[in-house]
């Protein structure tokens, strides 16, 4: 994990139901200082382990129409997913090549997207397991040749985050979690996957120029989550690569892609009450 920047931020660390987490080492402890999110949300959701349905706690299963998106190259998919999340709250002309003039870059990070996402003033929660570029990806085949050029860039970007009301907390969000945020119907997002491992079932559609799933170990991409199903255990994923407008994928799938090595378990929580624009209708 890279290192904390030594900009002297030391914010506490919150659990979901808004509780501070007790500083167990307060000498060394690196992880916990690179929680630098502002504040966490204190989510609403019930705190047990376990998904309530009883009475009006949480639905079997719930889905968020989202208006499909396919990337138009090889590295816009971060892009086309902030495209859906935006027309999911109601802002329809935000293309993937109106981003990416906003972007000014080709080499997507995690922080762009989100950087894009407050720039139309969307209420989101990024979390990540690294603060800034992991330098552990420097071998990797996917990340050796962007990585050394984007280093200073995307640790710039983290550094300037909080001040830009970006919050960001560093820990691993479980499906557990995941699954409970999409059931409250409050919450879609936007994950980094490993496409191979998540694309295994339907690569056969993946229209990505170029991309041969057997030729690579990891292949960064970024997806919608959208909805879950309780009784099957499956979340719906409008993927920005498959030329279907919705794909279903067992969590135990999901999990597996985005919490593979080389996506630090990137997330971006986007809150659609708190996002919503006077044209958004609920389906």
């Amino acid at each position: 994990m890279l290192d904390s920047p030594g900009n002297g931020i030391q914010i506490p660390l919150f659990d979901l139901a808004g509780n501070v987490i007790p500083d167990e080492d307060d000498e060394g402890n690196d992880e916990e200082c690179m929680n630098v999110a502002a504040q966490f949300l204190r989510f609403d959701l019930s705190s047990g382990s376990r998904i309530s349905h009883e009475g009006s706690m949480l639905p079997r299963s719930h889905f968020v129409q989202v208006p499909h998106v396919n990337q138009l190259f090889s590295c816009d998919c971060g892009l086309a997913c902030v495209s859906m999340a935006l027309a999911t709250v109601g802002l329809d002309d935000c293309g993937n090549e109106k981003l990416a003039e906003l972007c000014c870059t080709i080499s997507i990070w995690t922080v762009d997207p989100a950087y894009l996402l407050q720039r139309f003033s969307v209420r989101f929660f990024y979390y990540t397991l690294t603060f800034g570029a992991n330098p552990n990806y420097s071998d990797e085949t996917y990340y050796k040749e962007q990585l050394p050029t984007d280093l200073v860039r995307v640790d710039t970007l983290f550094k300037k985050a909080v001040e830009a009301g970006i919050e960001i907390g560093c820990r691993s969000i479980t499906g557990e979690e995941l699954s409970r945020w999409i059931l409250s119907g409050k919450y879609i997002a936007i994950a980094l996957v490993d496409q191979y491992k998540l694309s295994q079932s339907w690569m056969e559609d993946v229209i990505i120029p170029g991309f041969h799933g057997n030729d690579v170990e990891y292949a960064g991409h970024y997806v919608v989550i959208c909805g879950y199903d309780a009784e099957t255990d499956v979340f719906e994923i409008p993927d920005p690569a498959c030329s279907r407008k919705h794909e279903r994928v067992s969590s135990e799938h999901l999990e597996e892609a985005r919490k593979s090595f080389g996506t630090d378990e990137d997330l971006l929580l986007i809150s659609l009450e708190q996002s919503r624009r006077p044209n958004y209708s609920v389906v």
